[in-house]
C-alpha cells in the first residue's frame, strides 16, 4: 500500500520489492547451543516475530563463511549444507509473513573465538572449543588472543569461502546477501590502516586494502543470480586519527558499486577498543548521509533510531533510503506496526491473528 509517509513506501533493489523502509539489521543471537552453526527454534521465533511485526526486510545475524570465521562458538554459519537445511524453515516462515530476508556473510578475523557475553570474557581457549584466529595482522585486539597473519596465498584462497557461502545462501532461499566489512571484523581489519601494515598487494594504499573486499564482491556477483542484491556493511570511522574514515568509506563503496554492490549499510566503530563514541539518538546517521552524498546507490542508516517520528525525519531529509531498527526491535518486535499506527498509516500486513489488537490502527 502506497503512503506519503516515507517509512512505509516500498523500495526496489535490483528486482527485489520490499514493502517498506523499516529494516532489521543483523544482530547476533549467540544461540547455536550445539555449536554447529545451525539455526534452531530460537532463530525461527526471533526472526519470525520481526517478520510478523511488519519489517520490510530482515538481515540475519553475522553468519560465518567458515568455522574459524565465527565470533563465538555459538554463532550461526553458512559454510556447510546442514546449515542450509537448518536455515530453510526460518527463511520460509519469514517469507510467509510478507517480509524479505537477507543474510550477513561474515568472518570475525582476530575478533573470533570469543565467549558470548553471558558465558565469559575474552578468547575461548583451544582446549575449551576455541580456535586459532587469523587476520590481516598478527596484532591482537585488546584483551583477545593474538591472531596469525594471513599469507598472500591464504588471502587469495580465502575469497572462495565467501563465494561458497553465497551459493549456500541462495540455496537456503535468502533474498539478498550482505557482506560484513564493519565492526572490526576481518574485512574491516584489511580496510583500516590501523590493522593493515601488509607489504603485499593487500596492504598499503586504499586500493590495496580494499582488494580483498572487491575480489569477494566480484566472486559473489558472478555466482549469485543477477537479480539478487548485494549489500555491504561498513564502519565509516574507527574513531581515532589515522583510521578508516568517512572519505575512505565513500571511495571504497563507490568501487564496490562498480563491481555490482547495490546498497550500503553504514555503521561505525568496532576496530579499536575503548574509543570515545558520541552515543546519542541517530549518532551514526551523519556517517550514512556523508556516504550517500557521494554515491548514487541507496544507503541505510542505523544507530539509536528508536522513535517513528525520528525515523521518518531521517528519510524525509532525503539523504538515505532506509532506516535500520536494531535494539528497539529487540525490545518491540512489532515496532513497524506500532510506527504505522503512530504515524497514521494503514498497512495491509497486520497478521490476521492479531487484527483484534491495536496493531496498525491509526490514531485519530
Amino acid at each position: 500500500m502506497e503512503s506519503t509517509v516515507k517509512l512505509f513506501e516500498p523500495i526496489q533493489v535490483r528486482s527485489l520489492e520490499i514493502r517498506n523502509r523499516i529494516w532489521i539489521p543483523p544482530m547476533c543471537q549467540y544461540s547455536c547451543e550445539q555449536q554447529n552453526g545451525e539455526p534452531n527454534a530460537w532463530h525461527q521465533v526471533h526472526y519470525g516475530a520481526r517478520a510478523t511485526g511488519g519489517a520490510g526486510l530482515i538481515i540475519a545475524e553475522a553468519s560465518a563463511v567458515s568455522p574459524e570465521g565465527r565470533i563465538s562458538p555459538w554463532d550461526t554459519g553458512i559454510w556447510n549444507d546442514l546449515q542450509v537445511e537448518a536455515w530453510r524453515p526460518v527463511v520460509d516462515f519469514v517469507h510467509s509473513q510478507g517480509a524479505k530476508f537477507a543474510i550477513q556473510l561474515a568472518h570475525a578475523g582476530r575478533k573470533g573465538s570469543t565467549y558470548r557475553e553471558w558465558s565469559g570474557r575474552g578468547s575461548v581457549p583451544l582446549n575449551e572449543g576455541g580456535w586459532q584466529t587469523i587476520s590481516a595482522t598478527d596484532e591482537a585486539f585488546e584483551g583477545y588472543a593474538a591472531p596469525v597473519e594471513m599469507s598472500t596465498v591464504d588471502v587469495i584462497e580465502h575469497v572462495q569461502k565467501w563465494v561458497s557461502a553465497a551459493k549456500r545462501a541462495v540455496a537456503a532461499g535468502f533474498d539478498a546477501i550482505e557482506i560484513h566489512a564493519a565492526h572490526g571484523y576481518l574485512l574491516h581489519q584489511f580496510l583500516s590502516p590501523i590493522t593493515n601494515h601488509r607489504a603485499d598487494e593487500y596492504g598499503g594504499s586504499l586500493e590495496n586494502r580494499a582488494r580483498l573486499l572487491l575480489q569477494i564482491i566480484d566472486g559473489i556477483r558472478a555466482t549469485v543470480p543477477s537479480e539478487m542484491p548485494i549489500f555491504v556493511r561498513f564502519s565509516a570511522t574507527d574513531y581515532v586519527d589515522g583510521g578508516f574514515n568517512f572519505e575512505q568509506t565513500a571511495q571504497v563503496a563507490a568501487w564496490c558499486a562498480d563491481r555490482g554492490a547495490d546498497l550500503f549499510d553504514i555503521s561505525t566503530g568496532g576496530l579499536v577498543a575503548n574509543v570515545q563514541i558520541p552515543l546519542k539518538p541517530g549518532y551514526q546517521v551523519p556517517a550514512a548521509e556523508f556516504v550517500s552524498e557521494n554515491l548514487s546507490e541507496p544507503v541505510s542508516a542505523v544507530g539509536l533510531i528508536t522513535d517513528p517520528t525520528q525515523a521518518e525525519q531521517i528519510l524525509q531529509d532525503g539523504l538515505v533510503e532506509v532506516v535500520m531498527i536494531g535494539r528497539a526491535s529487540l525490545d518491540d518486535p512489532m515496532w513497524p506496526l506500532h510506527a504505522a499506527a503512530a504515524l497514521g498509516v494503514e498497512v495491509d500486513y497486520v497478521p490476521k491473528q492479531y487484527q483484534r489488537s491495536q496493531l496498525g490502527r491509526t490514531k485519530s
